[in-house]
């Protein structure tokens, strides 16, 4: 199973960047994972927010790939522990076959043919984090959820 960060424009600030890639390839070590960047849309102060999600909405669906299980990181999905989401990755490890697909979505949300699309929905907190940090902290979760269910000595209960 291949996992892959799907993210709308690319991550400007450099200590961002710099935490993305270092969690990136710390969890390379126990899974196969990458970030695909859609990138941002060009002229948008014409566009409605409306406008622009649906537009967005179209480039998100053209990167999905037949087969790929899709997950949304929204605000109304399911929220876990960190635990917990290790279990949930596990479970997805030994059932997706191709590709685990997280989305995060430009700033105005998923359109919804996005929502059609997707088969699951996750809540990474009830607070509010801009997309370049909720980057930071989906890696960082996953790199932990994988340390966790290999025995690893960065998470402690």
């Amino acid at each position: 199973m291949k996992t892959t960060l799907l993210v709308v424009g690319r991550t400007v600030e450099k200590h961002y960047i710099t935490a993305i890639d270092d969690y990136t390839q710390r969890t390379k070590h126990f899974i196969s994972f990458d970030m695909e960047v859609i990138p941002e849309l060009k002229n948008t102060k014409n566009l409605s927010p409306e406008q622009q999600k649906e537009k967005e909405g179209e480039l998100i669906c053209n990167a999905f790939r037949p087969g790929d299980v899709i997950v949304l990181l929204d605000e109304h999905g399911k929220e876990f522990r960190s635990v917990e989401f290790a279990g949930w990755m596990e479970k997805k490890l030994a059932n997706v076959n191709k590709r685990l697909v997280f989305v995060i979505g430009g700033p105005y949300g998923f359109s919804q043919k996005v929502y059609q699309e997707a088969h699951e929905k996750i809540s990474l907190s009830k607070m509010t984090f801009s997309h370049q940090m909720i980057r930071l902290i989906f890696v960082e979760q996953l790199y932990r959820a994988m340390t966790i269910l290999n025995g690893g000595p960065y998470h402690h209960e």
